[in-house]
């Protein structure tokens, strides 16, 4: 076989021996007669086989000479040190190994008859670029520096991945260019480093089989598996998103194994809470902990023994069980970690602190099931991957730091991305006052000139829905109570009984006739205080027991009364929020894109939502009055989508509800400011104030002269006060009735003075509905009631 045929390179390969016999002809001239008289020796075979120092291409001719080979290679292969020495002799570029030492064919044996030897790390799809830079060195002088360390993984006879490290040795090999070889300049050297992925420049410098490359290599090789193994895992914790990668533990479980010469062990976490002190699980694909043995955390004295919990927390220093079902024998279930592993079936433990100058984070968990090879002595070889485990532990606690405090703000306290900017400027001036020394003061936010957009969909009626499901629930409460209280009577006629059932039979008077906002709270004082006495006194004397504990299933554990209507009204409430917040959310998204502009929404019996527009949101030279009016229809079109979309699914929700949507224009700009105490925006100056009162009372507002409120269900209500924005969003509305989102009924009515403010007005529009998503038909909300009530 041929090493040049079938491949593209700028050497014409050859193996010789050249270099190597001129070795042996200086030695020949040794003052010592034994190593004169080998090398004279070798000379001489060598002189009858010129092919060995003038060199060949044909790998057979390998086999051909192995004797004189192994001769010539008597003094670099020691047969005194063969079997502890890793070495090889080799073909350069290739992996075509012609000698090796007996350990190095031991490990091979090993390792079984199908692995196949690769070198890691080897790039073979720049073969090519490497030899050009050999032949820069060699030619030219030019050093590229390409140096990189490779190993061969090879597994030994238990399955263990042990990692071996190559160290080429170039002596014997030798580099001359050939006739149609091109000259490098140090112009083509510069132009090179700047150019080492233009695998058509390197060729148009260095042509094929444009150079002879004579020799072989020498390679020594070490078994370097615990520096690889503290490598890998140090690799291996870098990694982001480590808990969701499922190949992460699977990999992290094969590193101790090399690590530790061991195939059957695993390894495990637990993280420890300071505040709560227990063990808790590590959320992740394939982590485990053997400590916790499936339970989600446990108090870390219910874990541990005392002197494991010593040793663990307050010392931070690990331990081992090499045999666990010696010692669960001994400890008599009084080691609450000796018997957990017992019940997991396994043998042989390690635990290792994971713990930094704060105190412990962690616990490290290396387990076998096999007994006594996980142990004290082999335990310390961990003391050189723990630090690594540390960091990366601590990191990983930081990052959940941050990513908790990023939700909180994104559900609890969110600053929006639209004026997130100013935010992080006032931090960036905040912080570089920290660093001069100066008092840092975080200054008010604020942003002038803005115009302001609000609506809302509210749900109708939703006190008194939620007033009847809760004399719903008293009443059925109140009932099963009574019938109870009759049977004890029967069993024992006491007139304390009589004055229950009279009692009750009031109250049960007062819900349909009385109720009031107090009603709820006497009657569940009654019951508290009076009735589960009695309950308590029937079940110790074992009567009506049945009876008892059927009442006592109609009881909430959360709220200890009857919560059934109650619960249907607070999920539809919750569900109705939910959908309508998805959806506005979404079409909020796209809203983005036309223009950025501030946007936040609150969930109450319905969902609000407050937006402000202008250029100092936006930061640039941008803002024109076109993106306020086509921010304002947009707004028009989602309201009609969102009562669209609730009517669809309103006979999913377990209580029938309507909603009312109002829209309120405000037709000056404004000034919002940031608000650090509410941690949301708020209007600035007093003027400005008349907005906020507007919004929070103008849907309670009734029509002029009438006890009837502004908003209706069914309908779009549009609330402003000047003619401009009158003439505005009627021009809107004509628009959405050309393409059948609104009703011809559009009517202006004037609102009831509300504290401070007058001169309201509103348009008020009926929505048009589907019956579906496909259904191209339109109805009008009676349309719509009759066809979902069918």
């Amino acid at each position: 076989m041929d090493i040049n045929a079938n491949t593209e390179s700028p050497f014409e390969m050859k193996v010789s021996f050249n270099r190597l016999l001129e070795q042996y002809e200086q030695l020949k001239n040794s003052s010592s007669s034994h190593i004169a008289e080998h090398a004279n020796k070798v000379l001489n075979m060598a002189q009858k086989h010129a092919i060995l120092r003038d060199g060949f291409s044909d790998l057979d001719l390998l086999e051909t000479y192995r004797e004189e080979i192994d001769m010539l290679l008597q003094d670099a292969f020691s047969s005194l040190l063969t079997t502890n020495e890793i070495k090889t002799a080799q073909v350069p570029f290739y992996n075509h190994i012609f000698k090796s030492s007996q350990r190095f064919k031991d490990i091979l044996s090993n390792a079984g008859q199908n692995f196949e030897l690769k070198v890691k790390n080897m790039p073979t799809d720049q073969t090519y670029i490497i030899a050009s830079s050999i032949i820069l060195k060699a030619c030219y002088g030019y050093d590229l520096n390409f140096k990189r360390p490779f190993f061969y993984e090879i597994p030994d006879a238990n399955g263990i991945m042990r990692y071996y490290k190559i160290l080429y040795n170039a002596d014997f090999t030798e580099i001359k260019p050939k006739e149609n070889a091109v000259k490098i300049t140090e112009s083509d050297f510069n132009q090179l480093l700047d150019n080492f992925e233009n695998i058509e420049l390197w060729k148009e410098k260095f042509p094929v089989d444009s150079y002879e490359f004579k020799g072989f290599l020498i390679c020594n090789i070490f078994d370097v598996t615990d520096d690889q193994s503290i490598s890998n895992i140090k690799t291996a914790l870098i990694q982001e998103n480590k808990r969701q990668d499922e190949v992460f533990m699977k990999d992290f479980h094969d590193i101790f194994r090399s690590l530790l010469g061991l195939k059957n062990i695993k390894v495990g976490f637990s993280i420890y809470n300071e505040d709560e002190e227990t063990f808790e699980q590590v959320h992740g694909n394939g982590i485990e902990s053997f400590l916790l043995n499936k339970r989600n955390s446990a108090s870390c004295k219910d874990a541990l023994c005392m002197w494991s919990y010593e040793k663990l927390l307050k010392e931070n220093k690990y331990f081992s069980v090499s045999d666990v079902e010696s010692a669960f024998k001994k400890a008599k279930g009084r080691a609450p970690h000796i018997s957990s592993m017992h019940e997991q079936g396994i043998k042989s433990a390690i635990f290792a602190p994971i713990a930094n100058e704060d105190g412990l984070m962690g616990i490290l968990e290396i387990v076998s099931e096999v007994p006594k090879v996980l142990n004290s002595i082999n335990a310390n070889k961990l003391v050189d991957v723990m630090p690594f485990i540390v960091s990366a532990v601590e990191r990983s606690k930081n990052e959940e730091e941050n990513l908790i405090k990023a939700i909180i703000q994104k559900e609890c306290t969110s600053i929006h991305d639209s004026v997130h900017w100013r935010f992080e400027k006032e931090a960036k001036n905040y912080i570089k006052d920290q660093l001069n020394g100066d008092e840092p003061v975080f200054n008010k936010i604020a942003f002038k000139d803005v115009y302001p957009l609000y609506g809302q969909m509210d749900i109708k009626g939703s006190s008194k829905a939620r007033n009847l499901a809760t004399k719903n629930d008293l009443q059925l409460q109140l009932e099963a109570i009574k019938a109870l209280v009759k049977k004890a009577k029967k069993q024992r006629d006491l007139p304390i009984y009589e004055q229950y059932i009279f009692q009750i039979n009031k109250y049960i008077d007062y819900l349909d006739n009385n109720f009031q906002v107090d009603t709820e709270r006497q009657i569940n004082s009654f019951i508290r205080e009076e009735i589960e006495p009695v309950l308590n006194h029937v079940l110790e004397t074992n009567t009506l027991k049945q009876e008892v504990d059927k009442y006592l299933d109609l009881i909430d554990k959360t709220t200890n009364s009857v919560y059934q209507h109650r619960k249907d009204f607070d999920d539809t409430i919750s569900n109705i929020n939910k959908e309508m917040a998805i959806l506005l959310d979404e079409k909020q998204r796209e809203a983005q894109l036309m223009y950025p502009h501030y946007f936040e929404r609150y969930k109450t019996d319905g969902v609000e939502h407050n937006m402000y527009i202008g250029e100092s949101i936006t930061k640039e030279d941008s803002f024109n009055p076109i993106y306020l009016y086509n921010l304002r229809l947009w707004q028009l079109q989602v309201m009609i989508e969102m009562e669209n979309a609730y009517y669809l699914m309103k006979s999913q929700f377990p209580v029938s509800l309507d909603v009312a949507s109002m829209i309120l224009v405000f037709n000056q700009p404004l000034t919002i400011s940031f608000r650090m105490d509410e941690k949301q925006f708020d209007v600035d100056g007093t003027y400005n104030a008349r907005y906020e009162i507007v919004k929070k009372r103008v849907d309670k507002a009734f029509v002029k002269g009438t006890k009837e409120r502004v908003t209706q269900k069914g309908k779009i209500t549009i609330v402003y006060s000047q003619k401009e924005d009158e003439r505005e969003y009627l021009r809107y509305i004509k628009f959405l009735q050309e393409r059948n989102y609104l009703d011809n009924d559009e009517e202006i009515v004037e609102l009831e003075d509300l504290q401070a403010v007058t001169g309201l007005k509103a348009i008020r529009v009926s929505v048009l509905y589907h019956k579906d998503q496909d259904d191209k038909a339109f109805f009008t909300y009676e349309d719509l009631m009759k066809e979902i009530n069918v």
